[in-house]
């Protein structure tokens, strides 16, 4: 879709209010999309071997566009403890009515299970049959080990390593 230079722009100025936890130039990536007369916006930005990623949806890309902003800075921070060595140093100075308490988040289940070799055709039968929203499994063709999941819109996705 074309998308208004005015939409672009405000995109690039709300964007750039996170350079702060970024030692260098970061690149994002934002799609604009319409369906369903809502406006969908999905923000990606790479960092320092760190995907962030939202997708949001709202009557306006303005709403829409604000919306993600705050959802990708609340990831940011969130998990500052672990992203402030990776991003860069003192990037979380933040006042302490602000402060965000530490995660306790735990692994509570461990659960073992042998790869074995199929298409992506039937991985995503193998899912829907266990009532999962992902699945990993062994790619019959490249060896690969990948994950298949549910996607909100219905679809599916499939994410293979990279090379």
């Amino acid at each position: 879709m074309t998308v208004p230079e005015d939409i672009k722009e405000l995109a690039e100025k709300k964007l750039s209010k996170l350079d702060k936890y970024f030692s260098r130039e970061e690149s994002a990536t934002v799609t604009f999309s319409r369906k369903h007369n809502r406006d969908y916006i999905e923000v990606t930005i790479a960092a320092a071997n760190t995907i962030f990623r939202c997708e949001t949806s709202d009557e306006t890309f303005r709403n829409a566009l604000d919306r993600a902003v705050d959802t990708i800075d609340r990831q940011i921070r969130k998990n500052k403890t672990r992203l402030e060595k990776r991003l860069r140093k003192n990037a979380f100075q933040v006042a302490p009515e602000e402060e965000l308490s530490e995660s306790t988040e735990k692994i509570v289940r461990t659960k073992t299970f042998r790869l074995k070799p199929m298409s992506v055709d039937e991985a995503i039968l193998q899912m829907n049959l266990l009532g999962h929203q992902f699945f990993v499994f062994q790619d019959d063709t490249s060896g690969d080990t990948c994950v298949v999941y549910a996607r909100k819109d219905g679809d599916y996705g499939l994410i293979v390593p990279e090379k």
